[in-house]
């Protein structure tokens, strides 16, 4: 009976263990709706992360961006962000927002080593509490396109949360 028993254990965490894998993504966002974002004389087309799925998974699993793309999240907000870089394989920068589409901060992120294990992963955290929204860029995108904390994105970065939120990304979406 007892064997019986360590056996049905074991199975079931081996099963369990499999369904966990299965739900780990393992390949990039594809297909998410971009939009083009202003930044000072700078512009940068972005990917919305509208969905939990597509911000958890955000820009992992990439290899490469291109020179002016980059990926925009919504937070609940107002907050303190934090990032991480699991299954990232290029260098970001990342740029803290606030409600109004003012830069607050910005960071620069490594990829971490391949092995580390996720309680050991770097966290990027704001220093403001007051983030809504996060746009992830090349490393050093910022600084060579002389964007700074203080300037301002446009278009409203509120009224398009509504209508990513809405699955409506049509007055920003050129096609």
């Amino acid at each position: 009976m007892r064997l019986y028993l360590l056996q049905s254990l074991f199975l079931l965490a081996l099963l369990a263990t499999q369904a966990l894998q299965a739900q780990v993504p393992t390949q990039p966002n594809v297909g998410l709706d971009a939009v083009t974002l202003h930044v000072g004389k700078a512009d940068i087309k972005a990917e919305v992360a509208a969905t939990p799925e597509e911000d958890e998974r955000g820009l992992m699993f990439r290899t490469s961006l291109g020179d002016n793309d980059g990926m925009l999240f919504f937070l609940p907000g107002p907050q303190a962000a934090e990032f991480w870089m699991k299954n990232c394989y290029i260098p970001l920068s990342v740029a803290f927002i606030g409600k109004d589409g003012t830069i607050l901060e910005i960071h620069d992120m490594q990829p971490p080593p391949p092995d580390i294990p996720d309680s050991q992963e770097p966290l990027t955290r704001s220093d403001s509490g007051q983030v809504f929204y996060a746009l992830e860029a090349n490393l050093h995108w910022f600084s060579l396109n002389g964007v700074k904390p203080g300037d301002k994105i446009a278009p409203s970065l509120e009224k398009l949360k509504v209508d990513a939120e809405a699955k409506d990304l049509s007055n920003f979406v050129k096609p």
